[in-house]
């Protein structure tokens, strides 16, 4: 046959795009996406009568260090952790703005938050509770 007249190629006939040997046992009997059930394809399972949560909200405990925006109070929260290399215990910080309703929280409180949908630019987390009020001094008179 000439080699300008070429045929087609069938399945068959195509070279394996993946040479690597093929895995045994179960990889083995893979089927295509378009075959796989998916894994949820109604509402949650429950268990014993309670519906399953999808996904629980990150909780953190830390200082207030500011209330003076609008229902708006900043948060430090500390991280202990040992270091990779030296295993020494080091303490991080890490600062989160977060939704203050009733305007609460003072300066120097002890609060716990809660992650959330973002309200703004900053604010990803909500006050849950004040856990320990700070000692507010009045301030001296001159």
């Amino acid at each position: 046959m000439p080699e300008s007249q070429t045929q087609p190629v069938t399945e068959t006939q195509r070279p394996d795009p993946d040479p690597l040997p093929k895995p045994e046992g179960e990889l083995a009997e893979t089927k295509p996406l378009a075959e796989t059930p998916h894994p949820h394809p109604g509402p949650l399972p429950k268990a014993e009568g309670k519906p399953l949560q999808r996904d629980r909200r990150k909780e953190r405990q830390g200082k207030v260090l500011a209330s003076k925006m609008a229902k708006t109070i900043v948060v430090e929260v500390e991280r202990r952790f040992a270091h990779p290399r030296y295993k020494k215990v080091v303490a991080a910080y890490a600062k989160f703005y977060a939704h203050d309703e009733k305007g609460e929280a003072q300066a120097g409180d002890k609060v716990l938050i809660q992650e959330t949908r973002p309200l703004s630019k900053l604010k990803r987390w909500r006050l849950i509770r004040v856990l320990e009020r700070a000692v507010h001094t009045p301030p001296a008179a001159a």
